[in-house]
């Protein structure tokens, strides 16, 4: 039988930016394939092409053997090609079979139209286990359901072909296997499925086959029986990585971040934080664990001045804050508290700024970088060449616009800015978001040299391995609340998983 895809040729450049070159693969119908590689090495490009998001400048796509012409999304879902993006498009305030017939309501009268897609979500989860009730509205369903749904708006649209996108990011462990499960359902009824994941461990769990990009192109080809994380790492990066850094054991010193009866409550009445009690001490790292959207980006703007809180206080390097004595960033950095937001694009830098000055967003105002209120150019000019070099930012071009860089090489700008001034208190969130495994690995060594000249520090992240690798002691987050607490040596996936999930741990505190 022919391939599912072929992918032939292929070529996509952006500008001066060779993105995919000359690409060739072919995946097996009936399989699930993964494709691994670093920020910028093509693998989403190239997924992007198949789905019609971009017209490749040559090659040629073939499904089932056919030669066929992807113009745009459209013309990839008739050729039953379905892709789940790594952040969900759903409606919010939509029910489910709402969301599933979006585009697809069958004639301006919807009553004939809905109750056949009703009929179809039934048979859809009867046979592949993709249960959710299609009359709940998406903004009450877990993160977990809104990806069930999204995979069922493809399959109600007949998808044959299924493109993931990093689909366990938002996802704790136990969702994250009842997605691996669905998978190889839908694999066993005959839907082929490409896997994009920088996760190599689910790489293994869950494909058949791998294809590793480097710099656009096809490195390596493995069945995932044959080969091992460290191989793929090594592949993927074009030398040994270590994929668990050594650590020494902490020697924990004075509270430097306290946290009591800390609590938020919005504009609109809803409870962001409820009565969070922690401490952070020197020569330690704290790591947050849970699903994103339950406190933990909160709990760091409020305490790194971003945010008042509303009740209880906090205390860091000896400045206590509260409801009536808020405390601004600038304040924040000036006691010693650096600051590495979760969303490096949004809150980290300014796009449209080169680079040096993204390098001192927020010091501007310090010596060396201003005398009288002007900027001194060439000054602020050697200390991001001297960050650059330090944190291996690439390239070394410390006038390039900000947004030119990679996702990882924007991150490792960013905390090199934060890191530099070697800060009593860090907080960070999500330091590896986006970023490819080389790039991981020297961020981790950082974070610990960190830790280890005495710096207290506080890092939130949705990876558990992450946390695992990194954090002394762990504290989960659920609902805004510290749903349990407990150093790293007892620390599990699955007790942390269960935590993330709202279910209590026996013995989660320590």
């Amino acid at each position: 039988m022919a391939p599912a895809i072929e992918l032939i040729g292929i070529d996509k450049s952006f500008g001066a930016v060779h993105a995919v070159r000359g690409v060739s693969i072919s995946v097996e119908g009936g399989t699930i394939t993964g494709i691994v590689g670093e920020n910028g090495a093509g693998k989403s490009t190239l997924m992007s092409v198949l789905y019609g998001l971009y017209d490749a400048d040559a090659g040629e796509i073939r499904i089932d053997g056919r030669p066929v012409r992807i113009t745009g999304p459209n013309d990839a879902i008739a050729q039953g090609i379905g892709m789940v993006h790594q952040h969900f498009m759903l409606v919010e305030t939509f029910t489910v079979l709402e969301n599933v017939v979006l585009g697809a309501e069958g004639g301006a009268l919807l009553g004939a139209g809905l109750a056949r897609a009703r009929a179809e979500l039934e048979r859809l989860a009867r046979d592949y286990g993709l249960a959710v009730d299609p009359d709940a509205r998406v903004a009450d369903l877990s993160v977990g359901e809104q990806q069930r749904v999204e995979i069922l708006k493809v399959l109600y649209r007949g998808a044959r072909i299924l493109i993931l996108d990093e689909p366990s990011a938002v996802l704790t462990p136990q969702e994250t296997d009842r997605l691996f499960r669905i998978l190889r359902t839908l694999r066993e009824r005959g839907v082929t499925i490409v896997l994009i994941t920088h996760k190599l461990r689910e790489i293994m769990a869950a494909t058949d086959r791998v294809f590793v990009m480097r710099q656009g192109a096809i490195v390596a080809v493995r069945l995932t029986a044959e080969t091992d994380p460290d191989e793929l790492a090594e592949l993927m990066v074009g030398r040994k990585v270590r994929l668990r850094l050594d650590k020494a054991p902490a020697r924990p010193g004075a509270v430097l971040v306290e946290a009591e009866g800390l609590s938020l409550v919005d504009r609109r009445g809803v409870r962001l934080l409820d009565d969070v009690d922690l401490q952070v001490r020197a020569g330690e790292i704290v790591g947050i664990a849970g699903v994103s959207g339950n406190g933990q980006t909160e709990l760091l703007q409020v305490l790194s001045g971003i945010r008042r809180p509303t009740g209880g206080r906090a205390t860091l390097c000896g400045r206590t804050i509260d409801a009536r004595h808020p405390c601004d960033p600038a304040e924040m950095r000036a006691l010693g508290v650096a600051h590495v937001p979760e969303d490096r694009q949004r809150q980290g830098m300014v796009a449209a700024f080169p680079a040096r000055e993204t390098a001192i967003l927020g010091y501007q105002f310090q010596p060396p970088f201003s005398h009288h209120h002007l900027m001194d150019g060439p000054a602020v000019g050697r200390h991001c060449a001297a960050l650059m070099e330090r944190f291996d930012v690439r390239p070394r071009a410390p006038g390039l616009r900000s947004a030119s860089f990679s996702g990882g090489n924007q991150q490792k700008l960013v905390l090199a800015r934060e890191m530099a001034p070697t800060p009593r208190v860090l907080l960070v969130g999500q330091p590896t978001r986006g970023v490819d495994i080389g790039a991981i690995e020297f961020i981790h060594r950082e974070l610990l040299a960190c830790r280890d000249r005495g710096c207290a520090v506080l890092v939130v992240s949705a990876e558990l391995d992450e946390i695992l690798a990194l954090a002394d002691r762990v504290i989960v987050m659920f609902a805004g609340r510290i749903a349990g607490e407990m150093p790293v040596a007892r620390a599990d996936e699955r007790t942390l998983g269960l935590m993330m999930a709202g279910a209590h741990a026996e013995g989660a505190t320590a």
